[in-house]
């Protein structure tokens, strides 16, 4: 029989990539530039499937980031662009149990200039490794809405396993959610390491910082 030791509860901490940082949420430092990011009718969409917003005023927005940051039950982390000057996205660690030794990623917001692009991947590959390396988890855990067809591709991408819908798991916005539950597990976590530092090497890229080869393929 295996016995586990509690993991530890995650600290507000800067996490560096080669391509972005992760640096704790805090509305001064970061509010403003993330409203600008995410704010108007074109960006709606960010919002889609998020329990809260769109905002109606910076004010609100502002309001919003400053609670997250001080949230007792999630840790927040501003993703910042390559510069290391303005942040495109957060991300928070949440339903957070140590006894257990499980942690989820949530409440994602990849803002355009985020999307699709190296830092948005090593953003991931950090709060993953930071996880199980320095805190002890051995389950990370990504749930989604069951009808957001990017977020369950971006699970399966990352190396998170689909384990199944639970139908009218939530409320979110007056509607049903049914959602879509993916782990991966500290077995796992060497394997999806090699592949996201393989992935993330700058030899992966040509000149126009198109990859090589995709990052599943070196899990395969």
């Amino acid at each position: 029989m295996t016995f586990y030791s509690t993991a530890r509860w995650p600290a507000r901490v800067s996490l560096e990539g080669r391509y972005t940082r992760l640096d704790p949420l805090d509305a001064g430092a970061h509010a403003a530039s993330l409203h600008d990011a995410t704010c108007g009718p074109e960006n709606a969409h960010l919002w889609q499937y998020l329990a809260d917003g769109p905002f109606d005023s910076a004010e609100a927005f502002h309001d919003e980031i400053a609670r997250k940051a001080a949230a007792h039950d999630a840790v927040f982390f501003a993703i910042l662009d390559p510069s290391r000057r303005r942040p495109i996205g957060y991300a928070s660690y949440m339903r957070i149990e140590p006894a257990h030794g499980v942690i989820e990623v949530g409440n994602v917001l990849f803002t355009p200039a985020l999307q699709a692009t190296t830092g948005a991947t090593e953003a991931m590959y950090l709060m993953a490794r930071h996880a199980f390396e320095d805190l002890g988890y051995r389950r990370y855990e990504w749930k989604c809405n069951a009808l957001n067809a990017p977020s369950r591709a971006a699970a399966l991408r990352l190396g998170f396993t689909f384990e199944g819908v639970f139908r009218q798991h939530m409320i979110v916005k007056g509607r049903s959610r049914d959602t879509a539950w993916f782990s991966m597990l500290d077995g796992e976590w060497p394997q999806r390491k090699v592949a996201f530092e393989r992935w993330l090497d700058p030899g992966n890229f040509d000149e126009q910082g198109h990859q090589r080869a995709t990052l599943s393929s070196f899990r395969e």
